[in-house]
């Protein structure tokens, strides 16, 4: 057995042996022992990195494809569908390389490919290094320490030696004063006793943004959601996202968005931060209690704002036990949750964008329940002319009765308002 390789990144030849390693059907285990890793990152690389080369032209991979005698109208509710399954590329080593049915199998088909795997990770590496680890506050308290300094003649090595906490390198401060960073609070590199020749970035566009830690991404991107829906096509989903007007004072709405239904439900925060976000998670949870929770909460498909970076405590309950899974669209892709931005929509017609919504009503969870009642009783043409209210009453009327002991409750047609006077009524 190899000894444990305590150096954390990967290398690309060590990629190329776990291709090798998959080409001859070996173990997420024995792979492992072979480059000295634990098998849950091998299996956690190969996941994350496997490159769908085919797929099946079927809407269902279902094993009796070839002898259908329905035409190839596939359904889940079609008496002989029977899903898919193979252990070498679901399971172990799970990717499709040196298959001996490779050719012949009309199925998905999942390739692992070090050099793009390697290229991948570089990338996100790099990523996650950019810009300058500052908030706009940190800029300006650390600012408000050296500015003075400077005015008095230091440099800034003195100040480094006199200000430890400040917790940075002089090359550091003299790259926060080159870029800018420090305008805010008056610091330019004029206030430098000697001007350092040094190279600049290119950009200032990130230089006030917090550097994000993207651990949480890990096994939940969208192409990991593809991954998941592809193997699970009758998963439920809810899509989750956050609408507010004022960012410093609120309020914020958690939005949730049960796409089988189309219905729209949403909690009432008086701040955007991942405590609220999951705690929003939580009240829905209660709401439907964990097993209805567990059926209709199988996904959660949400951008990525920082408000919901904590993914661990979005996925499970306080005792550790998983109840749904997270997963986060690509950057600037709204379109990838789609149906629950068309909601937002109909949400801003009785909130319109630059208004103080608490002067228009939003000031308690029932009054959001107002405005979801009428926007859930709007007919939907998705939905061939029913409300999603309808919809959900007639598919699962356990779950609609949750949704009604809330407070959410149908609004007879001609008296439904998608105005902003609806909750000054």
């Amino acid at each position: 057995m190899a000894a444990t390789n305590k150096n954390k990144h990967m290398t690309e030849n060590e990629r190329k042996i776990i291709e090798s390693s998959i080409r001859n059907g070996a173990t997420h285990t024995a792979i492992a022992q072979v480059i000295g890793k634990d098998k849950s990152t091998i299996g956690k690389e190969i996941r994350l990195h496997r490159v769908l080369t085919y797929k099946c032209n079927l809407p269902l991979e279902c094993v009796n494809r070839s002898k259908c005698s329905h035409n190839h109208s596939c359904k889940l509710e079609c008496p002989d569908y029977i899903r898919f399954k193979c252990s070498r590329r679901d399971r172990s080593p799970g990717a499709c390389n040196g298959c001996s049915k490779f050719h012949s199998c009309r199925f998905n088909k999942y390739v692992y490919q070090p050099e793009t795997a390697h290229r991948e990770y570089r990338n996100t590496l790099v990523d996650s290094r950019v810009g300058v680890n500052l908030t706009t506050e940190e800029a300006k308290k650390m600012g408000g320490i050296v500015k003075p300094l400077l005015d008095q003649g230091q440099s800034p090595y003195q100040i480094i030696q006199a200000h430890p906490e400040l917790g940075i390198t002089e090359r550091t401060l003299y790259t926060y004063i080159e870029t800018g960073v420090f305008s805010i609070v008056g610091i330019s590199v004029m206030d430098l006793r000697r001007q350092v020749s040094r190279k600049k970035f290119k950009s200032k566009k990130a230089a006030l943004k917090k550097r994000e830690d993207r651990r949480f991404l890990k096994g939940r991107t969208y192409k990991d959601y593809c991954n998941y829906l592809s193997e699970n096509e009758d998963a439920r989903i809810v899509q989750m996202d956050t609408v507010y007007n004022d960012i410093s004072n609120g309020p914020f709405i958690q939005t949730f968005k049960f796409v089988k239904y189309g219905f729209l439900f949403g909690i009432l925060h008086e701040e955007k931060t991942e405590e609220a976000m999951v705690s929003g998670v939580n009240a829905l949870e209660n709401l439907l209690g964990s097993e209805l929770f567990h059926e209709e909460v199988e996904i959660l498909l949400t951008d990525r704002g920082s408000e919901m970076a904590d993914a661990e405590g979005i996925e499970k309950k306080e005792n550790g036990a998983r109840r749904t899974r997270v997963y986060y669209c690509d950057p600037m892709q709204s379109t990838q949750k789609a149906t629950l931005e068309n909601n937002h929509i109909e949400l801003r017609y009785i909130f319109p964008k630059e208004t103080d919504l608490r002067a228009l009503g939003l000031t308690s969870q029932k009054a959001l329940n107002t405005a979801l009642s009428h926007i859930n009783s709007m007919s939907k043409e998705k939905l061939n002319g029913k409300s999603p209210i309808e919809l959900m009453e007639f598919l699962h009327p356990e779950l609609m009765k949750k949704f009604n002991d809330f407070g959410i409750t149908r609004i007879e047609k001609d008296n439904i308002i998608l105005k902003p006077y609806l909750l000054k009524k």
